[in-house]
C-alpha cells in the first residue's frame, strides 16, 4: 500500500487524486492541513504532495520541516502550484523536493509522476538502508549476468559468528554498528584490490555476499580477517574484551558463555561452466560457509571443486 498525503487546507484536491487513481487500489491518499504536518510526519508517508495554492503557511518552511524530519528525510515531496516564478521553483527545489509541477496540471503527466516516483521508491527499498548496499534481487541479477557472460569469477560469503549472543547483550543499536563495520571492512578490502567489476551486497542480517573478477582470493581474505579482527574489538567492553567471551542467560536462565564476534567467509570459486545457474551457487556457498563456522574465530574456507 502507498500511503500518500496531501497537503492542503481547504480539500480542494483529494478528491482529484482519489479520482485519479480509482483503478490504482494499492494508493490510499490522505488529506492533512498543514497546521497538522507534525502529527502527518509520524506515520512516514509514501510521497507528500503538497498544494501550494491551498496552503496558508509558508511554503519554504513547511518544505524545510519535512526535510528536517529524521524519519522523512528521504521522503519524495511533490509540489502543485500556480506560481510560475522561476525564483520560486529554484528556491523550492534548493530544499530538496523531488517536483515541482505547474498548474494546470495534465492528469496524464501527473498520474504517471507518482506512478514512476513509486516505482523507483520500490526499487530503492531493495538497497540495505542500514549499509547502503544493494540486496537479494541486485545480488541475484549480478550472478545471472556473470554466468550468461560466461565469466569466470568468486563468490565470497560473509556471515557473523555469535552475533545473536552480541545482541542480546549489547542492543540492537551496537549491533547495527558492527553490521555498518562489517560492511565498510568488506567493501574496502575489495575494491583496494579489484578496481573494476567487484560487487558487494548485504543479504540481510549480518550475511554479506562479496563477487570478485578472480579465482584466486586468500590474501584477500586473510586482510579482511585480519582487519575485522583488530577492530571489532572496540565494539566490546574493556571487562568483555579482557575475558574474551561475554555471558548471556539463555531460556532456562543458566548463564552460558560466547565468543566475542568474528567472521566467517565462505568461498565458491566459479570456473567458466561449473555452475549452470545461481541455486548451484548458493548450495555450494551454504556448504562451504558451514565448513568455515565450524572453526573457532575468523576463519575462511575455499570451494575448489570441478
Amino acid at each position: 500500500m502507498q500511503d500518500i498525503y496531501i497537503i492542503d487546507d481547504d480539500d480542494s484536491s483529494i478528491m482529484v487524486f482519489k479520482e485519479l487513481f480509482k483503478n490504482d487500489p494499492e494508493y490510499k491518499f490522505t488529506n492533512v492541513k498543514s497546521e497538522q504536518i507534525d502529527v502527518a510526519l509520524r506515520n512516514i508517508p509514501s510521497i507528500i504532495i503538497i498544494n501550494e495554492d491551498a496552503v496558508e503557511r509558508d511554503i519554504v518552511e513547511l518544505c524545510k520541516q519535512i526535510r528536517a524530519d529524521e524519519d522523512n528525510a528521504i521522503t519524495p515531496i511533490i509540489v502543485v502550484s500556480s506560481n510560475a516564478e522561476k525564483e520560486h521553483r529554484i528556491m523550492l527545489l534548493r530544499e530538496a523536493i523531488e517536483y515541482y509541477i505547474r498548474k494546470p496540471v495534465n492528469e496524464d503527466y501527473l498520474y504517471y509522476t507518482i506512478k514512476n516516483l513509486s516505482r523507483l521508491l520500490n526499487i530503492n527499498r531493495r538497497i540495505s538502508p542500514l549499509t547502503g548496499l544493494p540486496g537479494n534481487v541486485q545480488i541475484h541479477a549480478e550472478l545471472k549476468k556473470r554466468l550468461s557472460n560466461r565469466e569466470a569469477f568468486t563468490v565470497m560469503y560473509f556471515d557473523l559468528d555469535n552475533f545473536k549472543a552480541y545482541n542480546d547483550v549489547y542492543g540492537f543499536l551496537k549491533g547495527d554498528e558492527i553490521i555498518v563495520f562489517t560492511a565498510d571492512t568488506i567493501s574496502k578490502a575489495l575494491h583496494k584490490n579489484w578496481n573494476e567489476n567487484v560487487f558487494v551486497g548485504h543479504i540481510g542480517g549480518d550475511d554479506f555476499v562479496g563477487i570478485i573478477p578472480d579465482l584466486h582470493c586468500e590474501r584477500v581474505c586473510q586482510d579482511i580477517i585480519a582487519n575485522f579482527d583488530a577492530c571489532v574489538k572496540k565494539f566490546f567492553t574493556e571487562a568483555d574484551k579482557e575475558k574474551g567471551y561475554i555471558e548471556v542467560a539463555n531460556r532456562k536462565g543458566i548463564i552460558e558463555q560466547f565468543p566475542l564476534v568474528s567472521l566467517s567467509i565462505g568461498v565458491v570459486v566459479c570456473d567458466i561452466g561449473r555452475f549452470h545457474n545461481i541455486l548451484e551457487i548458493g548450495e555450494v556457498g551454504a556448504q562451504v560457509k558451514h565448513a568455515a563456522k565450524s572453526v573457532m574465530g575468523s576463519c575462511y574456507a575455499v570451494d575448489r571443486r570441478k
